[in-house]
C-alpha cells in the first residue's frame, strides 16, 4: 500500500508489491479502516474500484492497480440494553467491577452494533450508568482488547467515572495481566519504558518508537520459564492501546494466540485452537470513589489458559502453578 490519499467521502490506495496477492475486502479491513464485513458490503454495493473497475470480493489485488471506495455516511450509534449474562465480580451503587469474556467487544461500534459489554451492562444496571461518555459507551472508563479476557471497572454514576478517569490520568490505578510470552526470559524482572505510536505502515497496529508516540511503561515480572515459552504477569504504569502485546513483541517475546503482533508459526495457538491472544487482566485495584478506600478485585484466567498452563507444567515436570 502507497500515497494512501483520505478524505471524509472517500479513500484511495495505490497497492505495491506489498499487498499485491491479497484479497480486495482484507486490504480494505487492514488500511480503510472498516471491518472486513463492511468491507464486502461496500465492495457488494458498487462503491469500491480497482482501477476503475467494479470487481468480487475475493479479487487478488496486483501491483499497480488504484483502489478507491467511498467512505459510507456516518451513523450514529445508540447503545441498547441486551440481556446477556455478565460475570459480575463486585457491584455496589458506584461501580460494577466486570469479568470480560474473551471475545468480547467492550462498547458499540463499526462493525460491532450489538453484543458488546455495554449493551449487557445497560440491561444489568436498567440503564443506570455515567453518561460522560455518551450514549455509545456509558459507564466506560477504560478498555481491554475484544480477545483479551479480565477485570473491567464500569463507573454507575458520573462521580464515579470522574474519579477512576482522574486516577488512571494520575497513573495511580493497579492494573496485572498474565500472559503466555514465547521465548526464554534474560531477567525474570525488568520494566519496558518504550514510546507507543501508531504503526507507520499500517493505521490499525500500534509500534515502539524511537521519536515520539507516548509514554508506554510496562512491569514484566517471569513467573514460569518454560522450554521455549514462559507464563508472565504485567503490571501497567500507563496504559497505551495494546501496551503489553506491542512492548512484549519490540523484545522478542510475542503473547501466544496474538493475531496482530504474534508468531506466524504460533505452536500454541494451532494446538489449542486459540481464537485470540493468551492475555488475562487478573487484578485491578483503586481507591474507591465513593469511600476514598482502596479496593482490590482479582479473577483467575479463563480456563483455556489454565489449561494450556496444566499442560506446559506437566511437560516441564513443574508443580501446577497457583493462581
Amino acid at each position: 500500500m502507497m500515497n494512501p490519499m483520505m478524505n471524509d467521502e472517500y479513500a484511495e490506495f495505490l497497492c505495491d508489491e506489498t499487498s499485491a496477492g491479497t484479497r480486495l475486502d482484507v486490504f480494505l479491513s487492514e488500511h480503510g479502516d472498516v471491518t472486513r464485513s463492511a468491507a464486502q458490503k461496500l465492495i457488494e454495493n458498487g462503491d469500491v474500484t480497482v482501477s476503475g473497475k467494479t470487481v468480487a470480493k475475493n479479487y487478488k489485488l496486483r501491483k499497480g492497480d488504484i483502489i478507491f471506495f467511498a467512505l459510507p455516511e456516518p451513523v450514529d450509534l445508540e447503545a441498547a440494553p441486551e440481556n446477556i449474562p455478565l460475570d459480575i465480580v463486585f457491584e455496589d451503587s458506584d461501580v460494577i467491577i466486570v469479568n470480560k469474556p474473551q471475545g468480547m467487544v467492550v462498547h458499540p461500534a463499526a462493525g460491532h452494533a450489538s453484543g458488546t459489554l455495554v449493551n449487557a451492562l445497560l440491561y444489568h444496571a436498567h440503564g443506570r450508568l455515567s453518561a460522560i461518555n455518551g450514549v455509545v459507551r456509558p459507564g466506560i472508563v477504560h478498555r481491554i482488547d475484544k480477545d483479551t479476557s479480565g477485570i473491567l471497572a464500569v463507573a454507575k454514576t458520573n462521580e464515579a467515572h470522574l474519579s477512576l478517569a482522574e486516577q488512571i490520568k494520575e497513573h495511580s490505578v493497579t492494573r496485572a495481566y498474565y500472559c503466555i510470552a514465547y521465548g526464554k526470559f534474560k531477567e525474570t524482572e525488568f520494566t519496558v519504558d518504550k514510546a507507543i505510536d501508531r504503526h507507520p505502515k499500517d493505521r490499525k497496529k500500534m509500534a515502539v518508537c524511537a521519536n515520539g508516540g507516548r509514554r508506554a511503561v510496562t512491569h514484566v515480572t517471569v513467573l514460569r520459564q518454560y522450554n521455549d515459552c514462559a507464563l508472565v504477569r504485567c503490571q501497567l504504569e500507563t496504559g497505551r492501546t495494546h501496551q503489553i502485546r506491542v512492548h512484549l513483541s519490540s523484545l522478542g517475546h510475542p503473547v501466544a494466540g496474538d493475531p496482530v503482533y504474534g508468531l506466524k508459526t504460533d505452536k500454541i495457538a494451532k494446538k489449542y485452537s486459540l481464537s485470540g491472544q493468551m492475555l488475562h487482566a487478573a487484578m485491578l485495584g483503586f481507591m474507591h470513589p465513593k469511600t476514598a478506600e482502596y479496593v482490590e478485585f482479582s479473577t483467575p484466567p479463563p480456563d483455556y489458559f489454565l489449561q494450556v498452563v496444566r499442560d506446559l507444567d506437566i511437560a516441564s515436570g513443574c508443580e501446577p502453578f497457583t493462581f
